[in-house]
C-alpha cells in the first residue's frame, strides 16, 4: 500500500473527534505501515449555533463542508454520525463502511423525574427534534418543548441553567463520552422510535477511490451496515428529511432483519407505525417496502403537513 498520507475529516465536537479518534485507531491498528491523520472542518451545522436546527436550511448542515471536502481532495474519508447524513448523498460519494452501533435508543435525563412516566402535565422538555417531540406529545399533549442546541456537555448543563424538567439525547453519545452514567431512563421504542441511523458511525468516501474502498472493507460491520441502510431506504422513500417527524430503527435476528418506522403529525395527534421483516442480505428492499406500506397508510398527507414554509 502507498504511503501517502490517508486525512481523516471531522467536526470539530467532542463527539465527532471521539468518533474519529476510533476510526483511527481502527485504521491503525490494521493497517500499521499507513499514516493517518485527522482533518477538524467546521460545518453550517456548528457555525450557527444560535438558531433553531430547522432554521438553519437544508438537510446535510453537519454533513455538508466534509462532503466538499471530499469532493476538492483536502479529506479522504469524512468521519459522519449517521443519523446526521441526507438521505441521499452527494453525487460521487458513498458510504464505505460502518462501526458497530452503539445503544440507539434515546436517553430521558432529569433532575427532577425518575422516569419520563413520572413527568407531570405541562412538564418542559429540552429538545430541538420535530421526531422526539411528536411522539412525546402522542404521549402527553401538554408538555412543553425547549429548543437546546450545543455539544453534548453544553445541552446537559441547559438542563439546570434554563429549570427544564429533563432532557432527550441520543443514549450513544453519552455513553461514547463517558457519561452513561448521566442516563435517567432509557426510552423505549414503543415510547420514542429512534432516527435513521442513530448510534452508529458511516465513513464516506469518493465513489471511485478504489484504494479506500479496500481499506474500509476491513473495518465495515457487516450487521450495522444491513441495519442502517434499511433505514435510510425508508426515510429516502418516504422523503422526509433529517428534521421530519419520522423514525426507523432495524435490528438483526439471525438473517433477517426486523425494522420499525413511524411518521407522525407534528402534534402528535396522529402516528403512523408498522414493522415488517426481511433478509438481512436484502436491506434496502425492506426498507423500500416498508415505507410504500406508510406511505399507502397517509404518511405522505403527515409529512406535507410537517414540512417547514
Amino acid at each position: 500500500m502507498s504511503q501517502k498520507t490517508i486525512r481523516l475529516g471531522t467536526r470539530g465536537s467532542a463527539l465527532a473527534l471521539w468518533q474519529t479518534n476510533w476510526t483511527l485507531s481502527l485504521l491503525r491498528e490494521a493497517f500499521p505501515e499507513s499514516t493517518f491523520e485527522r482533518v477538524v472542518i467546521k460545518t453550517t451545522g456548528d457555525q450557527r449555533q444560535d438558531i433553531p436546527l430547522p432554521a438553519v436550511g437544508a438537510q446535510g448542515m453537519f454533513v455538508k463542508e466534509l462532503e466538499l471536502a471530499l469532493e476538492d481532495g483536502t479529506i479522504d474519508l469524512a468521519v459522519h454520525s449517521s443519523k446526521d447524513l441526507p438521505s441521499v448523498l452527494h453525487p460521487g460519494l458513498v458510504l464505505g463502511a460502518f462501526l458497530p452501533r452503539e445503544d440507539a435508543h434515546d436517553a430521558f435525563i432529569s433532575l427532577k423525574w425518575k422516569s419520563i412516566a413520572d413527568l407531570p402535565d405541562g412538564a418542559r422538555i429540552g429538545t430541538g427534534s420535530f421526531r422526539r417531540q411528536s411522539q412525546l406529545k402522542a404521549f402527553n399533549p401538554t408538555w412543553q418543548f425547549s429548543e437546546i442546541r450545543g455539544n453534548l456537555d453544553t445541552r446537559l448543563k441547559k438542563l439546570e441553567s434554563e429549570d427544564l424538567d429533563a432532557i432527550i439525547l441520543a443514549a450513544a453519545g453519552l455513553i461514547r463520552l463517558g457519561w452513561g452514567d448521566r442516563i435517567t431512563q432509557s426510552l423505549s421504542k414503543a415510547v420514542c422510535l429512534p432516527a435513521v441511523g442513530q448510534g452508529a458511525v458511516g465513513l464516506e468516501i469518493r465513489e471511485d477511490d478504489a484504494r479506500m474502498r479496500d481499506i474500509l472493507a476491513k473495518l465495515d460491520h457487516a450487521p450495522t451496515r444491513a441495519a442502517v441502510l434499511a433505514e435510510r431506504a425508508f426515510l429516502r422513500q418516504v422523503q422526509g428529511g433529517c428534521q421530519a417527524p419520522v423514525g426507523a430503527h432495524a435490528t438483526l435476528q439471525g438473517e433477517f432483519l426486523i425494522l420499525e418506522a413511524m411518521v407522525a403529525a407534528m402534534d402528535g395527534s396522529q402516528v403512523i407505525r408498522r414493522a415488517m421483516e426481511g433478509p438481512m442480505a436484502k436491506p434496502e428492499e425492506l426498507g423500500l417496502a416498508l415505507a410504500d406500506e406508510l406511505l399507502g397508510l397517509g404518511a405522505r398527507e403527515l409529512l406535507a403537513k410537517s414540512r417547514l414554509p
